[in-house]
């Protein structure tokens, strides 16, 4: 599943292409996604400019004057920016056929993903309104997560897998920023103190923004037949290595799953 990096790459992806371009048609091959793409989809976007192109969560926002067309991954989508000729492929569901001859094309072959559209105040929206905080932006600390961990039995990577907690730290990055933190991800959030709080929120800005910063040398691939940002490429320390070296203490690295989640760490290095 596209995790935070992902969608923040595909949105810079895509922003330079489509944003204060108007909307000149949009076409539905499958409606049948997650949710049901609106029937109206068409009737409200058409001759509607793209004024802001954002992320909130793992959602890809386009805001219009009208509202908001609300996008999401799923487990296998991509977003490609194409010519309005250019050859369909399979699982090509949706276009968003933009003026100057730009098309903003949605694949998805596992069809777990979400093309919506709400006139509201983006925010309200079922899917957003309960979200917790950007873990990018200054509002996203240490001290929140100590207090919103208080007398919490739950594992701390699923509590900071937890979209109500903050928003967009999936499966990869909580296992590396737990690493970069110093925290056994079994261990109680609520028995962790303030100032290992501290240093988490700071690990998980940093894994996320690295990701990013690698995920950002491949926004080319959204103008051709890819539409998948690169971060696979980088190297991470602990997810997916399970048996392997510590690359600090050079111990074999644990492997276990919590709730039900693949999960690596050093026992030597987290405690």
């Amino acid at each position: 599943m596209p995790e935070l990096p992902e969608v923040e790459t595909t949105c810079r992806g895509i922003k330079p292409h489509i944003e204060n371009r108007s909307i000149q048609s949009v076409i539905v091959r499958q409606a049948r996604l997650r949710w049901p793409v609106p029937e109206q989809l068409e009737t409200h976007l058409t001759d509607l400019m793209v004024q802001k192109v954002y992320r909130r969560g793992k959602y890809l926002l386009l805001h219009t004057e009208q509202g908001t067309l609300i996008l999401h991954l799923g487990m296998s989508g991509s977003l490609r920016i194409l010519s309005d000729d250019a050859p369909l492929k399979k699982h090509d569901h949706v276009d968003f056929v933009f003026s100057g001859g730009v098309t903003l094309r949605f694949n998805d072959p596992r069809r777990f993903g979400a093309v919506l559209w709400t006139s509201e105040p983006v925010e309200t929206h079922p899917l957003l309104v309960d979200l917790g905080p950007e873990p990018l932006l200054a509002e996203f600390t240490g001290e929140h997560l100590y207090h919103r961990a208080q007398k919490r039995s739950t594992p701390v990577k699923s509590f900071i897998m937890d979209s109500h907690i903050v928003v967009g730290v999936g499966n990869i990055y909580a296992n590396e920023a737990l690493y970069e933190a110093g925290i056994r991800p079994g261990r109680q959030a609520g028995k962790i103190s303030l100032k290992r709080f501290e240093k988490l929120a700071a690990a998980i800005r940093d894994v996320l923004n690295n990701a990013i910063t690698q995920g950002g040398t491949t926004l080319r691939d959204f103008v051709n037949e890819s539409g998948k940002p690169g971060y696979f490429k980088q190297q991470l320390k602990v997810y997916g290595r399970g048996g392997l070296p510590c690359v600090t203490c050079l111990k074999p690295l644990s492997e276990t799953r919590v709730a039900n989640r693949s999960t690596v760490f050093c026992s030597h290095c987290q405690r």
